[in-house]
């Protein structure tokens, strides 16, 4: 169990939150964190890329001079992959770079690698209704006032996402703001803090933790 502290829209501490996830054994953690990562890198992956072996690419029907006399090397066709237009080697076709891995495996790396993070978790009290307004200058300012440095990958968990939170932080590349029932292996291991809602928390215990 870890003892985080909360933080207010202000950033003075206003209270505690627990973090008690079921993480994997530390003999096997980081094994399992980096298939779920690697599972998951896969699987974004769109696999379309293509190209054309000499059946497949358009004309050389003709042999291009006959067999003998002329002094040149034998051709049969101008589509031979030796041949600039020609066809590809063992080139890239169209594959599926899908790996399969069990639920509560990936449930389990989900948990462990979260809390692995919580040294750079900072927990803050629901703010949705501060933002009365989308305006990026407020949410990176109270960002600073929780502890982010400007420079900083931030993920920012909320329970739901309010619409105002979300137009304020789109603009900023660094900021990534995700709801609570969609955390990821990349996203928790890519970013340098992770500022989580109290009631974000609390779902991201009960949802997964199980």
């Amino acid at each position: 169990m870890v003892n985080c502290t909360v933080k207010n829209w202000q950033g003075d501490e206003v209270g505690k939150a627990d973090l008690d996830l079921k993480v994997a054994k530390e003999e096997n953690a980081s094994h399992i964190v980096h298939r779920a990562l690697v599972r998951q890198l896969n699987n974004a992956r769109q696999g379309t890329s293509s190209s054309k072996t000499r059946s497949e690419v358009r004309g050389g029907g003709r042999k291009p001079w006959r067999q003998k006399g002329t002094g040149r090397a034998r051709a049969g066709s101008s589509r031979s992959p030796l041949w600039r237009g020609g066809g590809v080697i063992f080139g890239p076709k169209p594959k599926e770079y899908n790996l399969k891995m069990n639920r509560k495996e990936r449930r389990l790396a989900l948990r462990t690698a979260f809390q692995s993070r919580a040294e750079d978790l900072i927990v803050v009290e629901s703010f949705a209704a501060q933002l009365t307004a989308p305006k990026t200058k407020d949410l990176l300012a109270a960002m600073n006032r929780w502890g982010v440095e400007s420079d900083q990958k931030v993920l920012l968990i909320m329970d739901e996402l309010a619409e105002n939170v979300h137009l304020s932080a789109r603009n900023v590349a660094s900021l990534k703001l995700i709801p609570a029932n969609g955390l990821n292996v990349f996203d928790i291991l890519n970013a340098n803090k992770i500022v989580v809602t109290s009631e974000a928390l609390a779902k991201i215990q009960e949802v997964y933790n199980d």
